[in-house]
């Protein structure tokens, strides 16, 4: 069976990750974010935390990065999905590093701009996907439609 790594932030990332569920029914779900109160949201499936942090305090960003790469080395997911922040970047990096495929969309709320995480993680993404049709380019990100 697939197994499919799926990570975010708290809030919106958050929310904009469980619209993608039905697109993953039947395969192995592990589901890995910042806050353990949403534990109770993905049911059954596999449910791991990582540690909350942004480019404003780089200590918990390394103390983020081994938390991320010690689930990836743990779970070796075969696939790799994420709709940001910080957490899916470091997912995507390790992931991809182990031979899992990488996705990236991007989140509906960078309107005008890819995310920064967005922007690091397309090097590192199989499929880089923005929900935004004018942010789209040839060499990516690519529209495919939004998780309204």
């Amino acid at each position: 069976m697939t197994k499919v790594m799926l990570v975010s932030s708290s809030g919106g990332h958050w929310v904009q990750l469980n619209r993608l569920r039905p697109a993953f029914e039947g395969m192995e779900l592990i589901y890995v974010t910042t806050e353990e109160r949403y534990r109770n949201t993905v049911g059954l499936a596999h449910f791991l935390t990582v540690p909350d942090a942004s480019r404003w305090n780089k200590i918990r960003v390394l103390w983020l990065a081994v938390v991320m790469l010690w689930h990836i080395l743990r779970v070796r997911p075969d696939v790799v999905v994420s709709t940001g922040a910080a957490p899916g970047f470091f997912a995507l990096f390790f992931g991809k590093k182990l031979g899992a495929l990488t996705i990236w969309l991007d989140s509906i709320a960078n309107v005008e701009e890819m995310s920064m995480s967005g922007k690091m993680a397309s090097k590192h993404a199989d499929l880089w996907l923005t929900q935004w049709q004018h942010l789209a380019r040839p060499d990516g990100p690519l529209y495919k439609g939004a998780v309204l």
